[in-house]
């Protein structure tokens, strides 16, 4: 892989992260790092993480990003599913990120899931990723290009079928089913496997001794028909949502889990990052 991730910290104490490009990499990379900045370059958003400028260095070129030190919720699946109280805050959370992305900039994200979701030290929800985003622009209302990862991606982009923001809405239903059992459906099939039966066989449920709001939250994302999904902003008015407790401090007691099975189990990914430490000005 040309594309690397380190930490560094800033003369003004900033802690921010670099991801490292190598030029000399494939072109189809460079392409997707390259749109990413692009679209990163025009978001203003909390929800979403920001871009802070590029540095090219030799054949390198660092891209500045922010820092999330809590990891990706895909991350944390790794001690376990998630509680649904916690669930609420982060579909919340990346909610407003899809309620400015398809409002207020005009972008379909093509990748919701866990691993596209970070957690900063404090809790705070950053959805990030945007190498295979898509904008819709007023003369085309509409995409068909085929993009996503097989577990997550929508009936309608598999039938190449024309698609819009309500991909994303089902996107996140399977992301919300992932981190409830700890996988996407399908997950114990080979990805072509998966394209073939997504778009063949009736929209996942949630199995399990679970709430009623969230099982209602998910059956509106996983509707089969793009037009009768609701909206970001109208997911935000399900009880799942607006019984989600205020805030994302208590998120942090994710990050102690982790913390805690990460010491439990002697996990290869808990690395010291010190000797990556960099200063910028």
């Amino acid at each position: 892989m040309g594309l690397n991730t380190i930490r560094i910290k800033k003369s003004n104490g900033q802690v921010v992260a670099i991801k490292v490009l190598d030029l000399d990499t494939d072109e189809d990379e460079i392409s997707d790092v390259r749109k990413e900045i692009a679209l990163l370059s025009t978001c203003d958003s909390s929800s979403i993480t920001r871009y802070h400028g590029s540095i090219l260095n030799g054949s390198k070129l660092w891209i500045i990003m922010d820092y999330a030190g809590g990891g990706s919720i895909r991350e944390l699946l790794k001690s376990g599913p998630i509680d649904e109280r916690y669930i609420a805050i982060v579909a919340r959370e990346v909610l407003l990120a899809l309620v400015y992305l398809h409002k207020s900039v005009g972008i379909i994200h093509r990748d919701i899931k866990a691993a596209n979701i970070l957690l900063t030290d404090s809790g705070q929800v950053k959805l990030c990723d945007f190498g295979v985003a898509g904008q819709i622009t007023t003369t085309s209302a509409r995409r068909n290009s085929f993009v996503g990862t097989p577990y997550w991606i929508a009936p309608e982009i598999i039938k190449r079928a024309q698609y819009d923001f309500k991909a994303d809405i089902w996107s996140l239903g399977i992301t919300i089913i992932e981190m409830a059992t700890g996988n996407p459906p399908f997950a114990d099939q080979e990805p072509r496997r998966a394209l073939f039966l997504i778009p063949r066989t009736r929209p996942p449920k949630l199995e399990g001794h679970f709430s009623t709001s969230i099982q209602e939250f998910i059956a509106g994302c996983l509707r089969e028909e793009p037009e009768d999904r609701p909206s970001s902003e109208q997911l935000l008015n399900f009880k799942f949502i607006k019984d989600a407790k205020k805030g994302t401090d208590s998120l942090r007691e994710l990050l102690q889990r982790q913390k805690q099975w990460k010491i439990q189990n002697n996990d290869p990914d808990e690395v010291s990052f010190e000797a990556k430490w960099v200063f910028l000005s």
